[in-house]
């Protein structure tokens, strides 16, 4: 059964280019623009993975990563942040509202879907471009 991803980014273009990716890679994927959307999504289909922007309308990315962790029913949802935001400080607190991973945007669809493969236990390693930003 191919695994199931979330994709949530209020941009259409790398929102399009992750779901194309994904989907020729074998994946169920859907989408959502912003985090209120994406909690929608997952009171619908809980997905395997979420792969998440920061920035967003509505509801950013660190707040339902908050939720997300809050409510029992998605806590241990694996969840990749994608984000334009790289600085230390970013990436620490991608980590200490609960991601997984941590992925500076312009992200190489490459190290994205190793990242992928290595939270749903498809792959040992996430990858060279992928391992700095691995949750210890």
């Amino acid at each position: 059964m191919a695994k199931r991803v979330l994709v949530v980014d209020d941009h259409p273009g790398t929102l399009n280019l992750i779901k194309d990716a994904f989907s020729q890679a074998g994946f169920t994927v859907r989408t959502a623009s912003n985090g209120a959307e994406c909690l929608l999504e997952m009171e619908t289909r809980l997905p395997d993975l979420v792969i998440m922007d920061i920035a967003m309308p509505v509801l950013d990315g660190l707040d339902t990563l908050r939720l997300l962790r809050q409510n029992p029913r998605t806590c241990d949802t694996p969840v990749i942040i994608i984000s334009g935001r790289g600085k230390y400080e970013d990436v620490r607190n991608g980590w200490r509202t609960g991601a997984q991973m941590y992925l500076a945007k312009p992200v190489r669809i490459g190290a994205l879907l190793a990242a992928a493969g290595y939270l749903l236990g498809e792959s040992p390693h996430p990858g060279p471009a992928a391992a700095a930003l691995v949750r210890g």
